[in-house]
């Protein structure tokens, strides 16, 4: 690390000097191929002094960038000159990642929104995700909003960062809830035990998720029907407060285990399906117009899971 460097954040550092995007650094974190002075860099964030040797293991080829893909179906709720809402169904994953190098919303919508590549070729954003301000994962569904200029860009990202942007969900968790309303307040972070994972931390970053009980259904299994509001937005969220709470997410095997997955559920929904809808979106649009909210009804799988409970 040379005096310039200094005091910079090691994902930036390694970015710079890798060509890689942080996002791909951060992978490189996760699975221990990014080491300072010998030993495995566990934060991505940690600031690197003058004089350290950082040593990564590139992959073997370039990641491919996205690419137009008509194929892939983007359902658009909304669009504009600004942004654009689609409903994500479930199964499809949002952008490229380790396994994932076609076939993503990414790609369909750069078929259907060319101008979304002008973002990546101004440098604003992620070139590998252009527009993408925040994601769902690839076995949930729902609402998800894109940027289509780079002032909305900022604008959106802003709005999720300073948790002024609302988003709901709708889950079916394992267990009956007792309380009609509860808020789960901890701190979210990394898993020191499988770094593919989050859990609940001391050292993570605040979140806190509301919800509300919908319906209580005992056959053929005890399950919840709950409403969930995020007042931060980290990684896994809902899955893993809910999860923290002894009521994971039905189909959630990665956080609820054997508890998650009753037979008599799941086979319904699918491989990799969880019962996790994002059925609303609000925010302040970046044109000026002021508040605007979309809603997403449940999709037909998850509905045909609930109409057989009682």
């Amino acid at each position: 690390m040379p005096p310039a460097l200094a005091g910079s954040r090691l994902d930036v550092v390694a970015a710079l000097l890798s060509g890689l995007s942080r996002r791909a650094v951060a992978d490189a974190v996760a699975t221990g191929a990014v080491r300072l002075d010998g030993r495995p860099v566990r934060t991505r964030s940690q600031l690197v002094r003058a004089g350290q040797h950082l040593r990564m293991e590139l992959p073997p080829t370039a990641e491919p960038g996205p690419a137009p893909d008509a194929s892939v179906p983007v359902a658009v709720v909304h669009e504009d000159a600004e942004l654009v809402v689609v409903d994500k169904p479930a199964g499809l994953v949002v952008h490229h990642g380790a396994g994932h190098r076609r076939g993503t919303l990414v790609d369909g919508l750069l078929a259907r929104f060319p101008d979304l590549a002008a973002l990546a070729a101004a440098g604003v954003g992620d070139p590998g995700r252009p527009g993408i301000v925040h994601r769902l994962d690839k076995g949930t569904s729902g609402l998800l909003v894109v940027a289509r200029t780079a002032h909305a860009q900022r604008s959106l990202s802003a709005q999720l960062r300073e948790r002024t942007a609302g988003r709901g969900y709708v889950a079916l968790v394992a267990g009956t809830m007792q309380d009609d309303d509860g808020v789960v307040d901890a701190p979210i972070g990394r898993s020191t035990r499988r770094r593919t994972q989050m859990a609940v931390r001391a050292q993570g970053k605040p979140a806190r998720t509301g919800y509300h009980v919908e319906a209580r259904f005992t056959t053929p299994v005890p399950c919840t029907l709950v409403s969930a509001t995020l007042d931060s937005g980290r990684t896994h969220q809902v899955r893993v407060h809910l999860a923290a709470i002894g009521h994971p997410v039905i189909g959630d095997d990665r956080y609820g285990g054997p508890a998650a997955r009753p037979e008599s559920l799941v086979r319904g929904l699918g491989p990799g399906r969880l019962f996790l809808h994002a059925a609303r979106l609000s925010l302040l649009h970046p044109d000026g117009s002021g508040a605007a909210t979309w809603t997403s009804p449940l999709p037909p799988d998850l509905q045909r899971v609930l109409d057989g409970l009682s």
